[in-house]
């Protein structure tokens, strides 16, 4: 080759790997927040898995970024190892979609229809309309689709940049004893394998090999064991994902070359033992692109059809290939917000919500808990109020800064609505936790002092206690279900549990001042009264938040002014209602 014909292949190569990424990012930002749910959602057998696997991978161009989300899933806990297995098979028989998309760029031309559908014109259309969206529309949709469309162009220009660089390399000796080497299967495995390796894509790799297809010196030979190789190399990049991961983490991405391996060792053994007995005769047979990505989709279609029956085996495979070193107690409850769904927002914001409704629940628990610690002490009730706290502390930080990383994504308009909503919540569930904590200590210090209330002020504290656990719990219940006329229920009990308290503390006053109580007494008492009015401040912010957020704005004075100063009559109501039932 001249240096000429070497700087236009290595360009074209360049081009051809640029245009891949633009091509496959773009469709990620257009499908992958759609699609990715749907893994976890609809994997629940291998062939379901499979079918959807293949699927996904067929939509966004890459099996790397569908098993890269599947170690995703299985790191979090949403995904067991045995359906990630199934959807993985499917990812690796998807990826051979692509092989199709890149015989495009070799559509003949000629006259009449054919140069109208020829690879040149083709990609000029492509070109013109990708940067027509671009132009005219401000939409970031039309922009995504204006990408994709001139990563296509720019990925077919560069194959044919790399098709006309070698076009002439099929008639030197040099060439052709190089590609008689590559027909020896394990010299062919292992270049495949490395080459596939460093470029992070199957894709790229098998449109290397369509490229080089085209000299017309490639034949059958050369080109399986090329894409054999090309399958084992693709695990590279997940493998590499697995790094940090959880023990079923590390198993989800060993699933991807298991699978690989193994089936890359079936349909060798099938191909070359029977070629012993019957010596097939397309084994000479030169191959060009189109026959190339047949080959490709055909070794992997065998390898799915044979791994298939065998999910449940390559699952106890690499589950007995990694070990668990996790000692018992020492997971952490916010695994699911995992790093790799940032890039895929649907999937960040849905985990997320999952994790605040823990948080949510863990709070309430907490505030139940240490309420009924002044009926009935128990110290290993006490214990968990205090684990609890700390747990809710973990849920915070960890939450918090997931959920501001995600704010520097693409998010929707309703993904945005949820983002705001848990952003404003967060501290309050937390905070919900931590009065938990001081009432638990308040519990603690009544029984190692042996304090004893009056019969009035125990009755007091007994229906501020029921009062607030009711908020918390509607509270809580609201959140979860995202119940809007239940979280307009909250404001009118936290108006009753406000003027409850300031009755009991007037209460407490004329007891003081009678001598029914004293001065020790009320430093607890008072402690408990202000912890429960703190709490059922909480619960309202939590519900204010969520009716402003969904009316876009978050204006929590106005809110509350004008539900008490317009007096509603459902207001009015929920207000009498509450009242009477915790009336002192």
């Amino acid at each position: 080759m001249s240096f000429p014909e070497i700087v236009a292949l290595l360009s074209g190569i360049a081009l051809f790997l640029f245009g891949m990424g633009l091509m496959g990012d773009s469709l990620k930002r257009l499908s992958g927040n759609s699609f990715a749910p749907v893994l976890f959602r609809l994997s629940g057998t291998p062939l379901r898995g499979m079918l959807l696997g293949t699927a996904v991978t067929g939509v966004i161009q890459s099996s790397c970024a569908t098993a890269v989300m599947v170690v995703g899933f299985v790191n979090a806990g949403v995904m067991k190892v045995k359906q990630a297995t199934g959807v993985i098979l499917g990812a690796v028989l998807g990826t051979s979609i692509t092989g199709w998309v890149i015989c495009l760029s070799y559509l003949p031309g000629g006259s009449g229809i054919a140069s109208v559908l020829s690879s040149a014109t083709l990609t000029g259309v492509v070109a013109l309309t990708g940067i027509l969206l671009r132009m005219l529309s401000k939409k970031q949709r039309m922009h995504d689709v204006s990408d994709m469309l001139m990563g296509f162009a720019v990925l077919m220009f560069g194959l044919s940049t790399m098709s006309g660089s070698v076009e002439g390399l099929g008639k030197q000796d040099w060439f052709i004893d190089a590609l008689t080497s590559l027909s020896h299967p394990v010299i062919g495995i292992l270049i495949g394998l490395v080459a596939t390796a460093l470029l992070q894509s199957a894709s790229a790799a098998v449109g290397i090999v369509q490229a080089l297809s085209v000299t017309g010196a490639m034949t059958f030979n050369e080109a399986f064991p090329l894409l054999m190789g090309v399958a084992i190399g693709a695990s590279a990049p997940v493998m590499m994902s697995a790094i940090g991961a959880t023990a079923n983490g590390k198993r989800a991405a060993m699933i991807y070359p298991v699978i690989t391996v193994a089936g890359v060792i079936v349909c060798a053994s099938l191909f070359y033992i029977s070629d012993a007995f019957v010596h097939w005769d397309f084994r000479e047979m030169k191959v060009d692109p189109f026959s190339t990505a047949m080959v490709n989709m055909v070794l992997r279609a065998v390898m799915a059809v044979v791994l298939l029956p065998f999910c449940g085996l390559i699952s106890a495979v690499v589950t007995a290939m990694v070990k668990d070193r996790k000692k018992a107690g020492e997971a952490d409850p916010t695994i699911r917000l995992e790093e790799r769904f940032l890039a895929h927002p649907a999937l960040a914001v849905e985990q997320s919500r999952q994790t605040i409704n823990e948080m949510a629940e863990l709070s309430e628990h907490a505030l139940l808990t240490a309420m009924n610690l002044f009926t009935q002490w128990d110290e290993e009730r006490y214990d968990e109020v205090i684990r609890l706290e700390e747990t809710g502390d973990r849920y915070e930080d960890s939450l918090g800064t997931y959920l501001v990383r995600l704010t520097g994504q693409t998010l929707t308009a309703a993904e945005n609505e949820e983002v705001s909503e848990y952003l404003h919540t967060l501290s309050d569930f937390e905070r919900l936790s931590d009065h938990a904590r001081n009432l638990a200590h308040s519990a603690r210090e009544t029984m190692e002092k042996r304090i004893h209330f009056s019969e009035e002020g125990a009755h007091e504290l007994d229906v501020l206690t029921a009062a607030v656990c009711q908020m918390a719990s509607m509270t809580v219940t609201a959140f979860r279900e995202r119940d809007l006329a239940l979280a307009a229920r909250v404001e009118p009990l936290e108006e009753v549990i406000d003027d409850l308290c300031d009755q009991i503390k007037l209460n407490h006053i004329e007891r003081l001042q009678s001598g029914k109580c004293t001065i020790n007494l009320g430093f607890v008492f008072n402690d408990i009264i202000t912890n429960c009015e703190r709490a059922s401040d909480h619960c309202s912010n939590i519900a204010v938040a969520m009716i402003e957020l969904r009316s876009d704005t978050f204006r929590t004075h106005n809110y509350t002014h004008n539900l008490r100063e317009k007096e509603s009559p459902a207001f009015r109501s929920a207000y009498t209602e509450y009242a009477k039932r915790f009336a002192i």
